[in-house]
């Protein structure tokens, strides 16, 4: 059972100080990944996470399966099919898996962010009315899903002297469109064809359905999912500037943290924050976890040492952590054919003997969670790659 410190209400002087193992062990509890849920369905662990990570098709399957006790991957595909759960465009700019009440209101929430975006596009964009070239594709993939060249077939034919490439991206970020199945699905997928959220969900009967959300209710549901933080740490998950003011409305309401650097952090008052020494299982994390990407100081999750060693060039890993910490890269070949399957681990530092039994054992459980109790591998083998960085 995870000891959990509670700091007492503050009636003045100086803010508590969170540690680096500290916020490390809150962030983890908030992420699922202290212990794994046994209570949360696949929708209310990507609610309360406020998506997951989408760039490619696995790394939301990789990342439910590091954080749900029980999870199959069929259910999440079978979600996505059902059109319960989507990917589109959200933070950063980059897909997101989310459940479809969340895409209605986190794609709002983001938009004047990836409308800012297009000012790097502005040359591929002269001349181009972006009002006009929000209609002119809309009509186009609700007409019929798209692919991204389709879309810059279409609007080639209004502006043939634009960069054709700037034209689609200006689409998707002028429109919250969402990839349609089956791409994305379990085992199946498919190229990548766009429509937009309202034809692939149906209107939504709630007036305030196209609305952006309030912000504090973000700025709360951030904390809740990776807490404790400081502004410029929401504003890193975002990529949303100017949230200092909404952080000062919500401040009565808020705990409030130093980090070691002396940064404040906020938090809610009633949040987990467990003990330092609180033991944090071996986990394997997909490429571009959310846990990596959402905060302006990453040293609670990885090493200052290890900064930039989980992608090369544009080629992103996928990670592991020990102690809680990133520690090492990892990566699952699987022959469809033979039914075997391969997972090499390369850690960053030599993690010792009794860190890699268990990180063969945490292996063993994502390899059966990952393919599922029908879907299990005919055989598998974990081998251990040269220590990379010796």
């Amino acid at each position: 059972m995870t000891k959990t410190t509670r700091t007492p209400a503050l009636t003045g002087g100086a803010a508590p100080v969170l540690r680096t193992r500290a916020l490390n062990r809150a962030t983890l509890d908030r992420q699922l990944l202290l212990r794994r849920s046994r209570e949360l369905s696949v929708t209310d662990a990507v609610t309360h996470l406020v998506g997951l990570q989408a760039q490619n098709v696995k790394p939301p399957y990789y990342a439910l399966a590091a954080r749900l006790e029980d999870f199959d991957p069929r259910e999440l595909s079978a979600l996505l099919e059902s059109r319960e759960l989507v990917r589109m465009v959200t933070m950063r700019s980059t897909i997101h898996l989310h459940t479809a009440a969340d895409a209605r209101v986190l794609r709002p929430f983001t938009q004047d962010a990836l409308e800012r975006e297009l000012g790097v596009f502005r040359a591929g964009l002269a001349g181009v009315d972006l009002r006009e070239l929000a209609e002119i594709a809309r009509e186009a993939v609700e007409a019929e899903p798209r692919t991204m060249k389709q879309l810059r077939e279409t609007l080639l034919v209004r502006w043939p002297d634009a960069d054709p490439q700037s034209l689609a991206i200006a689409a998707r970020c002028m429109l919250p469109l969402v990839q349609v199945t089956p791409r994305g699905l379990w085992r199946r997928s498919g190229q990548v064809a766009l429509t937009t959220v309202d034809k692939w969900l149906g209107p939504d009967a709630r007036a305030d359905a196209a609305r952006p959300p309030a912000p504090e209710d973000v700025v709360l549901r951030y904390l809740a999912a990776f807490g404790p933080a400081s502004v410029k740490d929401m504003q890193t998950w975002a990529r949303i500037t100017r949230m200092r003011e909404v952080f000062e409305r919500l401040r009565p309401r808020l705990r409030t943290f130093r980090d070691e650097n002396g940064g404040e952090l906020f938090d809610l008052p009633d949040a987990p924050r467990p003990d330092p020494d609180t033991p944090a299982p071996p986990r394997f994390l997909p490429e571009y976890d959310n846990l990596l990407l959402s905060h302006a100081d990453r040293t609670r999750v990885v090493p200052a040492e290890y900064r930039g060693r989980t992608w090369q060039g544009n080629f992103a890993y996928c990670v592991f952590l020990l102690d809680g910490f990133l520690a090492g890269v990892w990566r699952l070949v699987e022959d469809a054919r033979s039914g075997e399957a391969v997972l090499t681990i390369e850690p960053f530092g030599d993690p010792g003997r009794a860190a890699r039994e268990e990180l063969t054992r945490e292996g063993e459980l994502m390899l059966t969670r990952i393919t599922g109790a029908a879907e299990a591998p005919s055989s598998y083998d974990i081998r251990f790659g040269a220590v990379i960085g010796r």
